[in-house]
């Protein structure tokens, strides 16, 4: 992706008044493309924790282990757990490498977003809100609308004064295929509150 919002998407997003203000005043969206198995780990070492906190359990975790589902396959929970993961955790990196020993995250790029989300949702501790991440952030995927995600159910009742699932599915549709970049700007909105 360019520094710049593409000209497809800008033409999309620009459409909506609210979303158009947006773009002018933050950075557009531009993921880092991942790993999937590093993305998944890293998904589920920063559920329900801050940034800081995340930030400092994994970088013990990389500090301890090579990422990769072998190492971390055959690490201790008790190991785990003395960086800082609780049991869960602990468990749900456990499932997710034995997943990926037995061949599971293989081509599953390859997958459409639905069939993604269904495949990875058969590991421990990953969820449909961490596959709408893992896809957004890791695999670059433009039309996620993440409305389970608080952030931008928050977004959408200060932008728009909606609250309602339905209408939180409207409003994605006027910024199909972009979907990914409204919800990075509406997360952006929130910066300053």
């Amino acid at each position: 992706m360019s520094k710049l919002l593409s000209a497809k998407a800008a033409k999309i997003l620009h459409r909506d008044p609210v979303m158009k203000k947006l773009c002018a005043k933050y950075p557009p969206f531009k993921p880092r493309p991942a790993l999937l198995f590093d993305a998944l780990a890293r998904s589920i070492v920063s559920q329900q924790l801050s940034g800081k906190a995340a930030d400092t359990i994994w970088n013990r975790l990389l500090g301890k282990y090579p990422l990769d589902p072998n190492a971390l396959y055959q690490a201790k929970a008790s190991d785990l757990r003395e960086i800082g993961l609780s049991w869960a955790k602990a468990g749900y990196i456990n499932d997710l490498s034995r997943f990926a020993l037995e061949g599971g995250l293989e081509d599953a790029e390859k997958l459409s977003d639905d069939d993604l989300v269904r495949h990875l949702t058969q590991i421990k501790g990953i969820g449909v809100w961490s596959c709408e991440m893992v896809l957004m952030f890791a695999l670059r995927r433009q039309d996620i609308w993440p409305i389970g995600d608080l952030g931008i159910r928050k977004a959408a009742e200060n932008l728009y004064n909606l609250t309602e699932k339905r209408d939180l599915l409207e409003l994605g549709e006027r910024f199909r295929p972009y979907r990914s970049h409204a919800a990075w700007y509406m997360w952006r909105s929130l910066e300053n509150r």
